[in-house]
């Protein structure tokens, strides 16, 4: 297992890799916010899904996989069609349109990674891929509730002795 010191600069690189998403957000189209790319990607790799399944992929509240999804739909990348296993529920389905969005979006993103990671090696970009994937897949129950820390003063450092019994 790793030292808390280890722990402590990946929690440092972690921060830094806010900045690599800002300027991966910043090659996307205006009318294609970060949301609804988490939302076209998730379809095309799983396909079609229920909007309840698409909002757990997303880790997000149903009332935002809403707003992502009626936003799709508005420029018609997504249909909504009904399940016909349960009327009340509806079933996402990416259209050609926002297929070929999805591949525009890619596009953007590959080159942007390749112009930024052009002096790396392909083993490089490779390791960075699987190591990414892993730590994602440690993390990929989302809705488990990571164990309390104790409060802050509780992690001091204290002169005072123990008491026996």
């Amino acid at each position: 297992m790793a030292e808390r010191a280890q722990y402590e600069e990946l929690i440092r690189q972690f921060s830094a890799f806010g900045a690599v998403k800002r300027e991966l957000g910043r090659v996307l189209p205006a009318e294609c916010p970060g949301g609804s790319v988490a939302a076209l990607t998730l379809l095309g790799r799983h396909g079609d899904m229920r909007m309840s399944r698409l909002s757990e992929l997303l880790a997000v509240d149903m009332s935002v996989t809403s707003r992502h999804a009626a936003h799709l739909a508005e420029r018609g990348w997504i249909d909504r069609s009904p399940d016909p296993a349960d009327k009340r529920s509806r079933i996402l389905h990416l259209t050609a349109a926002g297929q070929v969005q999805l591949e525009a979006l890619f596009e953007r993103t590959a080159q942007l990674l390749a112009d930024r990671l052009g002096d790396w090696s392909d083993e490089e970009v490779a390791q960075l891929s699987r190591l990414m994937a892993r730590l994602r897949a440690s993390f990929d129950d989302c809705r488990v509730l990571p164990p309390r820390l104790p409060p802050p003063h509780a992690l001091e450092p204290t002169t005072r002795t123990p008491a026996s019994t």
